[in-house]
């Protein structure tokens, strides 16, 4: 078995059967809390003598009890344990469990303020100096000072190292939170863009060729008895559109599946293309001329495909808005950074107040020249579409293939 095999099957379950045996054989956290206490009255109760017992064992449950609570209130608790050690001093009782101070000090080290911490601490090294000065064996001061003074710079340094790793661990933590959740919005974004980017591809290819599609259509119904030659050939025309847009539409959508082997078949549209694209447009009676200067070959693919799309909205808004007779040109020129696509006609359309363009009498404010801006802004390019000064309209752009930014069109 391998080692995957093993943390994802019995081996898994076997750590976790151990590891659930070993958290039902820790003791409750109230009882592992009272355990010193007990000790220490143990010793208390195996070391004293019965007069100073009660008194002994009064003094060591005011110095440990408190300890109990110093997660929750470290100033209060060290308060407390620190009163009770200095009635104990005053008493002069000697007992064990002063070494409570030196835990309740770690405490407000560990949970308090730094401040809190310093006070804490002076207080306790006044204690012990209180301490040796009445306890120690003469000649015998400095060594028990010096030793806990050690004891008590351990403790305050003790706690205020797990201050700063638990401050650390919650930052970390944060951190990571954040980092998750951008990682989601990033997330988030990137299936909008996504979708928008799907949306304008099933636009461009619906719009086009239902309007190429519906113009065959027409035609064939009008010549079919004065010329059924020709309205053949129309339908013969609109089939092989439609199965051109069923084609379109499985590459575009078939990235969405990656056992989807129909987008590797069918390689994207580019400049190729584009002749082919003006042979339907001619097909369906908009007289149209493509001239392609410039080697392509180094342009990328999606490059290509955003100028198939430009030149394929630009002619779809002219064969739906300029009247019969009415001629395009296409014009791309290549070059090592650029790619420049200048798409006109001689229409006689103006330009709405949406920015569409009009032409006998209808509005064309729909979504395709918003459509063509977002594909230029993706190469750092700006679309202007609008009449020209001679008469039609003329559809034109600049794609960097550097990335380095926008250009003006």
């Amino acid at each position: 078995m391998t080692e995957a095999a093993a943390q994802s099957g019995p081996g898994r379950v076997v750590r976790a059967v151990g590891s659930t045996r070993l958290r039902g054989l820790r003791p409750p956290p109230a009882v592992r809390e009272s355990l010193p206490l007990a000790l220490l009255l143990l010793h208390v109760a195996a070391t004293r003598a019965p007069r100073e017992l009660p008194v002994a064992a009064a003094l060591t449950v005011a110095l440990a009890l408190p300890l109990l609570w110093r997660h929750r209130a470290p100033r209060a608790v060290f308060g407390a344990v620190a009163g009770a050690a200095f009635v104990q001093w005053l008493a002069g009782i000697q007992l064990p469990a002063d070494v409570c101070l030196l835990v309740a000090l770690h405490a407000v080290a560990a949970h308090a303020g730094r401040r809190d911490a310093l006070l804490a601490g002076a207080v306790v090294e006044g204690g012990a100096l209180l301490a040796c000065l009445r306890w120690a064996t003469e000649g015998a001061f400095l060594a028990p000072f010096v030793a806990l003074s050690a004891a008590v710079v351990a403790a305050a340094a003790l706690g205020a190292n797990a201050r700063t790793t638990r401050a650390y661990l919650a930052a970390l933590e944060e951190r990571a939170t954040h980092l998750e959740r951008q990682q989601d919005q990033q997330a988030r974004l990137a299936v909008a863009e996504e979708r928008t980017r799907i949306a304008r591809e099933v636009h461009d290819i619906v719009t086009h060729n239902l309007s190429v599609m519906v113009a065959l259509t027409d035609a064939a119904v009008h010549a079919q008895h004065r010329s059924p030659d020709r309205a053949t050939a129309a339908m013969v025309q609109a089939s092989e559109t439609g199965r051109q847009a069923l084609t379109d539409m499985r590459r575009s959508l078939g990235i969405l599946r990656t056992d989807e082997p129909d987008a590797q078949r069918h390689p994207l549209p580019g400049l190729a293309q584009l002749e082919a694209l003006a042979e339907r447009m001619r097909a369906a009676g908009l007289a149209t001329r493509v001239e392609l200067r410039g080697g392509h070959a180094h342009v990328p693919a999606t490059a290509q495909l955003t100028v198939y799309r430009l030149v394929q909205e630009a002619l779809t808004n002219t064969f739906k808005h300029s009247p019969a007779g009415t001629r395009a040109e296409v014009r791309v020129r290549c070059s090592a950074a650029t790619v420049t696509v200048d798409v006109t006609d001689s229409g006689p359309g103006t330009a709405s107040a949406s920015g569409g363009r009009t032409g006998a009498g209808v509005a064309a404010p729909g979504h395709g020249i918003p459509g063509m801006r977002e594909r230029c802004a993706a190469y750092g390019g700006t679309l202007r579409a609008g009449p020209l000064p001679g008469g039609g309209w003329g559809v034109h752009t600049r794609l960097l293939l550097d990335g380095d930014g926008a250009v003006p069109a």
